[in-house]
């Protein structure tokens, strides 16, 4: 008689899980004014130390545990992940797991053109880069680190080429920062086959100085868009899907628009987090994570940390955004940077 498998969890909210986002570094290239502002993330900011850091090794072997409890899609996020060396080592490593049905990565793009082909090469399958302004003077001030747009554009031609497409571009709308460049990157890019997808400014970490008046919403973009360019809703590719997509009406493309503040989507989330150094946390707006460095360093068998796994997600209750308030807004949550977006 076959052996029966276990089945897949769900949470108490009778959510799978689905969806792996792993950090495989706190450092960055960029002092994002959402995500590392300058001011907290300095020449004096401490990152975590080498040592700190899980292994590629240590990586794959949980990816391939987290496989057996559902996980399909996995994404490489940082803060920056093509500043960790060797990373198409670690893509050549998680492609080769059973259950890894997309393998994709986020990035601000200006490596790429040096990294595209090895990473297409490794197994990866495409990559989502950020772009939150078309124009320099607004771009340089929301990555505060001198980039031009140029760089961006040069890297997401490299991803192009190497085959790591369609490309997602990820556009951070910040009132009184770049609303303005709504209209002007939905020109650029329509047309082009790059899915610009618009984020609500979200209140991740506790440094980046959250203001629920600094919101531009899902609406305020929808309209600013259709005025010029008239949209239609199109149904999710995928359940659990945060970007919630439209079609232009002339046959165009798409954009997406991912809306946690305004319309929260806590009640599909299929989605677990990953830090650089072992944390595993079962929200993007978690203040505490569950420590899996030290089972993994402390012998701790596949089957251990199934369980442990199991158990984590079983016990998940997570749903902030739907009871996001000012008083949550300054709670000490984990920054983007340490577990990405």
């Amino acid at each position: 008689m076959p052996e029966l498998l276990p089945m897949l969890p769900r949470d108490t909210r009778g959510r799978p899980l689905r969806d792996l986002r792993i950090s495989v570094t706190d450092r960055c290239n960029f002092r994002c004014v959402y995500c590392m502002p300058r001011a907290v993330f300095g020449p004096d900011h401490a990152f975590l130390p080498r040592a700190e850091l899980l292994t590629f090794g240590e990586i794959a072997r949980m990816v391939a545990i987290f496989t057996r409890l559902g996980v399909e899609k996995v994404r490489l996020t940082g803060g920056e992940p093509l500043v960790r060396r060797e990373i198409p080592t670690l893509v050549s490593l998680l492609a080769g797991i059973r259950g890894v049905q997309d393998l994709t990565l986020t990035t601000n793009g200006v490596l790429l053109p040096e990294h595209a082909s090895a990473l297409r090469e490794a197994g990866l399958h495409r990559v989502t880069v950020s772009l939150d302004a078309d124009d320099d003077a607004t771009f340089r001030r929301m990555n505060d680190a001198g980039v031009p747009v140029s760089r961006v554009l040069a890297g997401i031609e490299a991803a192009e080429a190497a085959g790591l497409g369609p490309i997602k571009l990820n556009m951070v709308v910040k009132r009184g920062w770049n609303e303005h460049a709504v209209l002007p990157m939905a020109r650029r890019f329509r047309g082009t086959g790059r899915i610009l997808r618009f984020i609500e400014y979200m209140d991740v970490g506790h440094s980046n100085g959250w203001r629920l008046d600094e919101v531009t919403s899902a609406d305020e973009i929808l309209a600013t868009i259709s005025a010029e360019f008239p949209l239609e809703p199109m149904a999710p590719t995928n359940p659990g899907e945060v970007a919630e997509r439209y079609r232009y009406a002339d046959g165009a493309g798409e954009i997406g628009i991912i809306a946690s503040v305004s319309r929260p989507f806590c009640g599909d989330c299929n989605r677990a987090r990953l830090s650089a150094d072992g944390q595993l946390y079962t929200c993007l707006f978690a203040t505490s994570g569950h420590d899996l460095r030290t089972l993994l360093r402390g012998g701790a068998s596949d089957g251990d940390l199934e369980a442990t796994l199991r158990g984590i997600w079983e016990a998940r209750d997570d749903r902030y955004s739907e009871i996001r308030s000012a008083e949550t807004a300054t709670l000490p949550k984990v920054e983007m940077s340490y577990i990405g977006g």
